[in-house]
């Protein structure tokens, strides 16, 4: 029998499978390696609400540096973590602590998830970061393509691509349990935050133990003003991406990952008025796939601001109240109706949901989203969130809002454009001069 070498990531996976990690040293893996017998040293950026989350997700391991901008709504870790050292600037941070760090988690407003995940990948840090991936386009593939050379294990916030629900989906669609599928209907109730609304004009004094300075980041300057934080900033174009970039890597994730989508051809955007400022009060986005290997192309339409997809017949009365967030599969032989993350999924008409005979479970299933994450740090498989994944995911969902941006008036009340895309160039042929919207520019501060 031939001997062969075995590749350290393989290594470590087989010795997770077989739950021997506690006999792994360092030593073996190499300098600068994290033995899965060992805690990884995390940094946090990020404290307060869902970066509070994220912290006590990584309770598991080492937790040696926090940052947060604003005092008060991190105090609740602060406090849980006394004796971490605390920034306020995660420059500082990762370059003063660069030694004792392995990797980082990044719960910011939209616009800091670019400028802190590749400052953390150029040290060679191991990056969890919240949905969406980044503000713009071009800094997701940018971020992409530095984690795939700086080789670190990454993970995007969709928690429920480690849940079952699109799993159970993939394996249904890939059994033919309802035929081809041909159109896909998202949708969300966002925006619940205001949006269609300009600049507020007062300027009031910024909070005790806020750093305002700090939170503006690489965004243009302006005045402090409680209408952008600490929730509402999703709705305002310079610090976040809107009700699509907030609910559509959750929701879109879920026909991405059972269709294999990859990108799109074109994506036709309707909504109300845009403004400079926000995003608008709803809108309607039709993205458009070419055939991938035996998939035939299908139109996924993307709903918010309380509009509603159109309910296919056969639809239970009982089941069209659905989910805030939610999707429906149209196959040419039935459909599928799902939640947010895919869950709760049922074949309709109910009759065909009882006569379906489920196929055996053919994708592995997750040890956990946050899970995943630290076994990759240590150099088991890569997340299933992982960059690579999560990547192509934001930018189609971030060129919906391109599209959002780039329209035109067609009536009293509403905006139209249709971009046609080039993925590999990230190009718009079509319309040139919207691709200024397929990147930010970075304040120096």
């Amino acid at each position: 029998m031939k001997r062969t070498e075995l590749s350290r990531r393989r290594f470590v996976g087989q010795l997770a499978a077989a739950g021997v990690f506690s006999i792994v040293p360092r030593h073996v893996l190499g300098r600068g390696q994290t033995p899965p017998s060992e805690k990884l040293n995390v940094a946090c950026i990020g404290c307060g609400g869902m970066g509070g989350n994220d912290v006590r997700n990584m309770e598991s391991q080492n937790i040696v540096a926090l940052c947060d901008v604003d005092a008060r709504r991190a105090a609740e870790t602060f406090k849980r973590h006394a004796k971490t050292p605390k920034f306020k600037d995660f420059r500082r941070m990762l370059d003063k602590m660069d030694k004792q760090i392995d990797a980082v988690t990044v719960t910011t407003p939209d616009h800091i998830h670019f400028p802190a995940a590749m400052h953390a990948i150029r040290l060679g840090k191991h990056v969890f970061v919240q949905k969406p991936m980044a503000h713009g386009v071009g800094e997701v593939r940018q971020l992409t393509e530095a984690a795939r050379k700086a080789k670190v294990a990454t993970q995007m916030g969709i928690q429920g691509h480690a849940g079952q629900g699109w799993r159970i989906i993939k394996e249904w669609v890939d059994d033919g349990a309802i035929g081809a599928v041909r159109q896909v209907h998202c949708w969300t109730n966002k925006p619940v935050w205001p949006q269609g609304i300009g600049r507020p004009k007062d300027t009031p004094k910024v909070p005790d133990g806020l750093d305002w300075e700090m939170w503006l980041g690489p965004s243009p300057k302006r005045p402090y003003h409680p209408a952008y934080l600490p929730f509402t900033w999703r709705g305002w174009w310079d610090f976040g991406s809107c009700a699509l970039g907030d609910m559509g890597c959750h929701v879109i994730n879920t026909p991405f990952s059972v269709l294999e989508l990859g990108n799109p051809v074109s994506v036709e955007a309707y909504s109300t008025k845009v403004n400079d400022e926000t995003g608008p009060l709803a809108s309607t986005i039709y993205y458009e796939f070419g055939a991938r290997g035996k998939k035939p192309p299908v139109r996924v339409t993307w709903f918010d601001g309380g509009i509603m997809p159109p309910w296919p017949v056969g639809l239970e009365i009982t089941r069209r109240r659905g989910d805030n967030e939610g999707v429906v599969f149209i196959g040419e032989t039935g459909k599928i109706i799902c939640t947010c993350y895919g869950g709760g999924p049922r074949i309709f008409p109910e009759s065909k949901m009882l006569a379906y005979k489920r196929p055996p479970k053919t994708i592995p299933r997750s040890i956990g989203h946050y899970r995943e994450w630290i076994a990759a740090c240590k150099g088991g498989k890569p997340a299933g969130a992982n960059f690579e994944h999560s990547g192509p995911l934001t930018e189609l969902v971030q060129l919906g809002n391109v599209a959002i941006r780039a329209g035109r008036r067609f009536n009293n009340n509403g905006l139209y454009a249709r971009i046609e895309w080039d993925a590999k160039n990230l190009k718009i042929p079509n319309a040139p001069k919207v691709e200024k919207y397929l990147h930010k520019t970075y304040r120096k501060y």
